[in-house]
């Protein structure tokens, strides 16, 4: 896929809005990877913009959540782009469905190169958004990039704890992860044999009477008219099985503590996952860090319902620290 095609129809699950200009465009990571992103910039906008660079949920495309925040932001003032990470969407990458510590983490700088060096943009105001497994990403990248001057997490998921641990870190023992270890490994030899991934890791369909409920909070938006979209590995077949198994052993946010710049963290009160946001922002250090806990909020309110999304707070929180 070194030449990628995009896609010129508005295929989002979200309709578009009069508000803003939108445009596709692309950049590189230093892989050598090209990046499919959308654009957007209020209309009739004038000198150098504040921008932000979003992504997620975990195995979602710009045309679910991240496109609905970089859309609504840009009505409020913002240019925002919305990207596909490595491997995944319209962005290139070989073989398709994996993902990476390392390479997704750059995929957030490569999308800082593109915006901090943007002729529309202010280049000491730009910040970045990551939505559930892409929330911890962020971190990451807010970690390592002292050119990201504010950082927003929504609903955000640690992919390390949760490929290392299981949900809720029921897996958190040698044994368990050993046994995951074996299984993983077994599948990469037939994958090697048999020249082809298996995928797995898509939102169960149909959907069992007993399943959990973030499963069903899953199904909700990724297998309904909701957010159902046909790039989406959660929304179909999921990652490649063995996509995800570096993360096991090459943990993410390690020095979230040395974070200075300013940090949001969204969650949803009952949300499964709302246990990653609260421990994570316990690491942080500094007095322009701020956690947000939306009452009866689930899992999925914080990928697209605008009556529960805080964005007057989102956009108080870029104008303040950036």
């Amino acid at each position: 896929m070194s030449d990628i095609e995009l896609t010129t129809e508005w295929d989002k699950v979200f309709p578009k809005s009069d508000k803003v200009n939108h445009e596709k465009v692309t950049f590189k990571n230093r892989y050598g990877f090209t990046l499919a992103a959308d654009l957007y910039k209020p209309k009739d906008s004038e000198g150098k913009l504040p921008a932000i660079a979003i992504s997620g949920p975990f195995g979602a495309v710009k045309e679910q959540s991240s496109g609905l925040y970089a859309q609504t932001l840009a009505e409020r003032g913002f240019l925002t782009i919305a990207f596909d990470p490595s491997f995944t969407g319209e962005s290139s990458g070989e073989p398709r469905y994996m993902a990476s510590p390392d390479i997704n983490t750059e995929d957030f700088q490569s999308a800082v190169d593109f915006l901090v060096t943007n002729d529309e943009v202010d280049p000491e105001r730009v910040g970045i958004l990551g939505i559930c497994g892409w929330g911890g990403m962020a971190l990451n990248a807010a970690s390592i990039d002292t050119r990201i001057k504010a950082t927003v997490t929504s609903t955000m998921y640690n992919m390390t704890r949760i490929n290392a641990k299981g949900y809720f870190d029921e897996g958190d023992n040698a044994d368990a992860r050993y046994e995951m270890k074996v299984m993983l490994n077994n599948q990469r030899t037939e994958d090697y044999k048999n020249g082809e991934y298996v995928r797995a890791g898509g939102v169960v369909d149909p959907l069992p009477d007993d399943a959990p409920f973030f499963v069903k909070d899953y199904y909700d938006y990724y297998k309904t008219e909701r957010g159902y979209h046909k790039r989406s590995l959660n929304s179909n077949d999921g990652w490649n099985a063995i996509g995800c198994m570096s993360f096991i052993s090459q943990p993410i946010i390690a020095y979230s503590n040395e974070i200075r710049s300013a940090v949001l963290i969204i969650h949803g009160e009952k949300a499964h996952s709302c246990y990653m946001s609260k421990d994570e922002f316990e690491k942080l250090e500094g007095d322009n860090k701020e956690l947000i806990i939306i009452p009866d909020a689930v899992h999925t309110d914080l990928y697209d319902d605008l009556d529960i999304i805080p964005f007057d707070k989102i956009v108080e929180f870029y104008n303040e620290n950036m």
